[in-house]
């Protein structure tokens, strides 16, 4: 690609190609449906098994690191006004490390190298996530997963037909959803501003990125130093994989509530709602009720995270 063609090539693919639009917006659809269910997944592993599967739980995370890459950089390759501007604001918070910038972009600003070696690396990437899959399913089976219900049982259900007709099951569901959204557009998913061609004198009102990394760009916009987001930012990161160390740490304290059959850790709840509250965050405009909130929920997610960290063993 280059940057005088990119976003014309796409504007044919969507125009000119028989049913180019479809598969252009299952792409789409499909970035947003996959950290749907990463995001579930990673929800399901904060209740149930993150502190006893702590290979699994690293290498999760790996692959939603890499995930974020990817879609990151194919946010870019449309070559909108919100995919510059947004491609433009993040590799600029790179700056305090010398040279980083013009290495990883080709040059001073994002520019045809940058483009290039994006859609080399978007294409890359994926196949380096499915390697790591399997190394994730292998440390999965390698001690075993649990049940949801938390029951230590000898009485087993064989996979064929329950289990499998299950999964069938939800697999179909998500499979509706996926197709009604991709050729039906129920939700607008994709900023308006990324539309329009890019201009390099017009900088939107708003600079807003996809959904999936709203919790992670609140951060970034509501901490005034560029570097200090950055921090931040990365210290949410790697908070996560050190929740895969909680079994070698020392037993602090303990906060449980029963429902059902399962206990939940209260400040793994706080931990949760402070990360999708941030989400909410990150998609408002920079007023200073926002900023506000920002602050405090980010205050709440490392406080929850600690207590997270600390607790007494399951």
């Amino acid at each position: 690609p280059e940057i005088s063609y990119a976003y014309y090539s796409v504007q044919h693919i969507l125009r000119e190609l028989w049913s180019g639009w479809c598969f252009r917006y299952m792409h789409a659809t499909g970035a947003t449906f996959v950290f749907i269910l990463t995001y579930l997944h990673i929800l399901r592993g904060l209740n149930y098994s993150y502190s006893y599967l702590p290979l699994s739980w690293i290498t999760g995370l790996i692959i939603f690191l890499i995930s974020i890459v990817t879609a990151f950089m194919g946010y870019v390759l449309p070559w909108g006004q919100m995919s510059f501007w947004g491609a433009t604001v993040i590799t600029n918070l790179l700056y305090f490390i010398p040279g980083l910038v013009s290495w990883i972009c080709g040059g001073y600003t994002i520019s045809d190298p940058t483009l290039k070696r994006f859609f080399v690396l978007h294409f890359i990437f994926p196949f380096i996530a499915l390697c790591i899959v399997f190394i994730h399913i292998f440390f999965l089976h390698l001690q075993g997963s649990s049940n949801p219900l938390g029951y230590d049982t000898a009485l087993k259900i064989p996979f064929y037909p329950s289990l499998l007709c299950l999964d069938i099951k939800g697999f179909n569901n998500v499979l509706v959803l996926f197709l009604a959204q991709s050729l039906f557009g129920i939700l607008p998913l994709a900023h308006p501003d990324n539309a329009i061609v890019v201009d390099r004198y017009v900088t939107p009102l708003h600079i807003v990125p996809e959904w999936y990394f709203l919790p992670f760009y609140a951060m970034l916009k509501t901490i005034p130093n560029k570097t200090a987001g950055l921090l931040v930012m990365i210290a949410s990161l790697q908070l996560l994989f050190l929740l895969a160390e909680q079994r070698n740490l020392t037993s602090l304290i303990q906060f449980k509530f029963a429902f059902g059959a399962r206990e939940y850790s209260v400040p793994t709840i706080w931990f949760i709602c402070s990360f999708y509250a941030l989400l909410w965050i990150g998609c408002q405009l920079p007023q200073s009720i926002f900023i506000i909130y920002g602050r405090l929920f980010i205050i709440l997610f490392f406080f929850s995270g600690f207590f997270t960290l600390v607790q007494s063993k399951r």
